[in-house]
């Protein structure tokens, strides 16, 4: 079992030198940090496996114009028809490739070759296609779809295949569509979204850079790299009080941190965020730092904390890598990385479907990143 002591001093270091208390520790219990191997890959991979094709339940969330809309959403959007809404379809695919391309050997290999070569077709994305260029699905899924497509992009690029370079080729007119969209709602969106839920833009950003950088799209990463230092730059005593809400799987103040650390040089970073969050003393950073109570794991949208775990790990990992050695932080965060990953695992079974759709890509994104 896994056991936090948080031990404070009255004592606090000022924030602009290291925001540490100065008897603050992090003390956990001999349970081994968790590990992805290929058993646990496995059965990551059986979840989009059962779900991707599965029609029914349905979230559509798309605007219908007339009674000749009205036509079931597996003939609209044939790829990304499954796992109960169009984004889960998606990050669920990714999962996919990401572990495939980690584990080459995975006993799931075949059936995940043949359920992808039967999802990337031409007729299949000729009909996603016609949907996005469609007036009023224009916005459809902006931005958090919009970001696990081009993460999945990402991912099928770096699948070194004859399949991999056939699968991105066919998605590639998608991703374009969405790409441009980007760039031109980023030139007028006035403010950052900043909920813990499908809108936040820290969130997609994430996302969206990752792939700029892996297609070489230095204007896709120039207007994420701008947009971001426009957002985010100032932004000072991040209310980590606040969190989390009832229904968050995202820290919004821990996705604008990450997503800092790879637009800041070093030297930046490490000064914008003494100032972005409260003394690690600060009663109200405890909100960030225990994994979050879901008191109805069922709950299709409750159940959204139990993903906040691998969201927080996946988050806190990536800031620790970009801390200087030397802070104090480091190895707290590394910690607490650990800490909501076993918390996310512990709670992955106790979901039903409203998990299984969607869940495996945020372990996999914790375990991975």
């Amino acid at each position: 079992m896994l056991i936090v002591a948080l031990l404070f001093s009255f004592g606090c270091v000022k924030k602009n030198e290291n925001p540490v208390c100065d008897t603050y520790k992090l003390i956990t219990s001999s349970v081994a940090k968790p590990q992805l191997n290929i058993v646990l890959a496995e059965k990551l991979t059986s979840l989009p496996l059962e779900c991707i094709e599965k029609h029914y339940p349905y979230k559509p969330g798309h605007v219908h114009t007339s009674e000749k809309s009205l036509i079931p959403h597996h003939d609209k959007t044939p790829i990304f028809s499954g796992c109960f809404d169009w984004h889960s379809a998606v990050h669920m695919h990714w999962t996919l490739v990401r572990l495939m391309r980690l584990y080459p050997d995975i006993k799931t290999k075949d059936k995940i070759v043949e359920l992808l070569n039967s999802q990337f077709t031409d007729g299949k994305i000729s009909k996603e296609l016609d949907f996005f260029n469609e007036k009023q699905n224009q916005t459809f899924e902006r931005t958090y779809g919009w970001a696990w497509l081009m993460r999945l992009q990402s991912e099928l690029m770096q699948l070194n295949t004859p399949d991999g370079k056939r699968w991105t080729q066919t998605l590639s007119p998608l991703v374009k569509i969405i790409r441009d969209r980007t760039i031109e709602y980023f030139k007028k969106l006035p403010k950052a979204v900043r909920p813990g839920t499908h809108s936040n833009t820290a969130f997609s950003m994430n996302h969206m850079l990752a792939y700029s950088q892996i297609a070489n799209d230095k204007e896709l990463e120039q207007s994420i790299e701008t947009t971001a230092k426009k957002f985010f730059m100032n932004d000072r005593n991040c209310p980590t009080g606040y969190e989390p809400s009832g229904v968050d799987f995202v820290s919004p103040c821990l996705s604008e941190a990450y997503l800092m650390s790879q637009i800041l040089d070093s030297h930046e970073y490490s000064e914008w965020i003494d100032d972005f969050f409260p003394d690690l003393c600060d009663p109200t950073f405890k909100n960030i730092m225990d994994p979050p109570v879901v008191t109805d794991p069922k709950d299709y949208v409750i159940g959204h904390l139990v993903g906040l775990n691998f969201q927080r790990s996946w988050a806190y990992q990536g800031i620790a890598n970009e801390l200087p050695k030397e802070d104090p932080r480091k190895k707290i965060f590394y910690e607490l990385s650990d800490i909501h990953l076993k918390s996310g695992l512990d709670g992955m079974d106790k979901t039903g479907y409203g998990g299984s759709h969607w869940l495996a890509s945020f372990a996999t994104l914790a375990f991975t990143n």
